[in-house]
């Protein structure tokens, strides 16, 4: 009896998996009719993102005035016109030395290739160098090439991403509005949720939306406040050293921090490149002015700031970005990482409540 027991929830476990396979399957031979579906997706992800993103930024704000009895409608009004003067202050004051380095950056490019090669060959005739590297010209030639398409790369690229943004105004248009109802009627979000919960599991329901909640405002609210502080480490000591596009450079890794545990390497490369074409010395200083900075937020922000809420292997957060990135895109490098926090919340409930003690039972 206990073998036929055994042998029924084995096939019943392979006769799902079987079921659900069959599913996608069929899905996928059908995906015309989802294409509705994903246009509307695609069209309301932008804003509603953005909106999600400023809601964990200035959620603790609102609960601030609410705490000394403001009115939250007063409140967010109040906030939103902070954020307006930020925004001026930002086109009026730093916009415009931002775009003057872009533009000198963008018309220097092809002296930036042949600078590369320049020092490309001064390094080649080193007898150290010379000694592990054969066939100087080929590789002067191909660095260069690969330089060279990487900066037409990214212009492409940031051209595309300028050319989008312009397109859809209906993202800047409806963003705010989301994000004013989010913040307004956050406290009715959660019950709104839980009427769609049967109501036996609406205590874990409960527990999940509030494991998922904190998640995502540590993950975000952290890694904002240590990202813009990470920028401005790394744009004074740019200044220090007298690199050049300094500004540019810092906001470029800055928001290339944004990626855990890879956006540090990434946001170094443009750095290094643009370094190493104004003075082979001028690596060394940048490498140093990006480990200190590094270390200081490591060390000394991210303990007190982030502490462990980005409860992630690292090889887990590397994978997961590969995937999304070749999958969805800059859109997928994105939300990769709040989707898994996501995701594994609420499979691990399902699992304590649903399947733990099945999977005990045919264990035992």
């Amino acid at each position: 009896m206990w073998l036929k027991s055994k042998s029924f929830r084995f096939l019943f476990v392979i006769l799902s998996v079987l079921i659900l396979l069959s599913i996608i399957y069929m899905a996928s031979k059908i995906s015309f009719i989802f294409s509705p579906l994903m246009m509307i997706f695609n069209i309301l992800i932008l804003p509603f993102m953005l909106a999600g993103f400023f809601y964990y930024l200035l959620r603790p704000l609102v609960n601030y005035f609410e705490k000394r009895n403001v009115n939250k409608m007063i409140s967010i009004i109040l906030i939103y016109c902070v954020l307006a003067a930020i925004a001026v202050v930002f086109f009026i004051i730093i916009w415009p030395l931002l775009q003057t380095q872009i533009a000198n950056f963008a018309k220097s490019a092809p002296e930036f290739i042949k600078g590369f090669q320049v020092q490309i060959n001064k390094m080649q005739g080193n007898r150290l160098i010379s000694m592990f590297v054969s066939n100087n010209a080929e590789l002067s030639t191909k660095l260069s090439d690969y330089l060279n398409q990487a900066i037409t790369a990214a212009s492409n690229y940031i051209s595309n991403v300028f050319s989008i943004i312009t397109s859809f105004v209906i993202v800047i248009a409806t963003a705010p509005i989301i994000l004013y109802y989010l913040l307004k009627e956050s406290e009715h979000i959660p019950n709104s949720i839980l009427h769609i919960i049967p109501r036996r599991y609406r205590q874990d329901g409960r527990e999940v939306i509030g494991e998922i909640d904190a998640a995502l405002s540590g993950f975000i609210v952290g890694r904002v406040i240590i990202t813009c502080l990470l920028g401005v480490l790394l744009y004074i000591g740019f200044i220090i050293i007298g690199l050049p596009y300094s500004l540019l450079l810092a906001v470029i890794a800055t928001v290339l921090n944004i990626i855990p545990y890879i956006g540090q390497f990434l946001g170094a490369i443009p750095c290094l490149i643009v370094a190493f074409i104004d003075a082979p010395s001028m690596v060394i200083w940048v490498i140093v002015v990006t480990v200190i900075a590094q270390q200081i937020e490591s060390s000394l922000l991210s303990p007190h700031i982030y502490g462990k809420r980005l409860d992630i292997h690292p090889l887990t957060t590397i994978i997961l970005l590969l995937v999304a990135g070749d999958i969805v895109g800059i859109l997928g490098v994105i939300l990769a990482i709040p989707a898994y926090m996501v995701v594994k919340i609420i499979v691990v409930r399902i699992y304590r409540l649903f399947l733990a003690e099945k999977f005990e039972e045919l264990i035992e």
